[in-house]
C-alpha cells in the first residue's frame, strides 16, 4: 500500500508537467509488466501445493515396488536386531546391576 500512496502523487505530477508520449508509454509498459509479475506470482503461490502433490503421486506410481522391497528388508533387519538384543540384553543388565552402587 505504501507504493500506491507514492504512485498517485507521482501520476498527478506527471500529468501536470505534460510528459511526452514516449515517457507515458514507457511508464505504462513498466506498470503493466509489474502488475503481470504480481499476478503470476500469486497464481504460482496458490497453485504450488497442488502441483507438488501431483508430483509426489507420480513418483509413487513410478517406483512402488523397490520401496516395498526396501521396507520388507528393513522390517526383517529390525526383527533380527530385536531378537539379538533380547537375547543379549538380559545377562548384560544383570552384570550392570551387580556393579551398580
Amino acid at each position: 500500500m505504501e507504493t500506491m500512496h507514492e504512485l498517485i502523487p507521482f501520476a498527478r505530477e506527471m500529468l501536470s508537467q505534460k510528459p511526452n508520449r514516449k515517457m507515458v508509454k514507457l511508464y505504462v509498459l513498466g506498470s503493466v509488466l509489474a502488475f503481470l509479475g504480481v499476478v503470476i506470482g500469486l497464481v504460482e503461490t496458490v497453485c504450488s501445493p497442488f502441483t507438488s502433490e501431483g508430483r509426489l503421486e507420480e513418483e509413487e506410481e513410478k517406483t512402488p515396488a523397490p520401496r516395498r522391497e526396501q521396507m520388507l528388508a528393513q522390517k526383517q533387519e529390525d526383527l533380527i536386531l530385536e531378537k539379538s538384543k533380547k537375547a543379549g540384553a538380559m545377562p548384560r543388565a544383570l552384570v550392570t546391576r551387580q556393579h551398580a552402587s
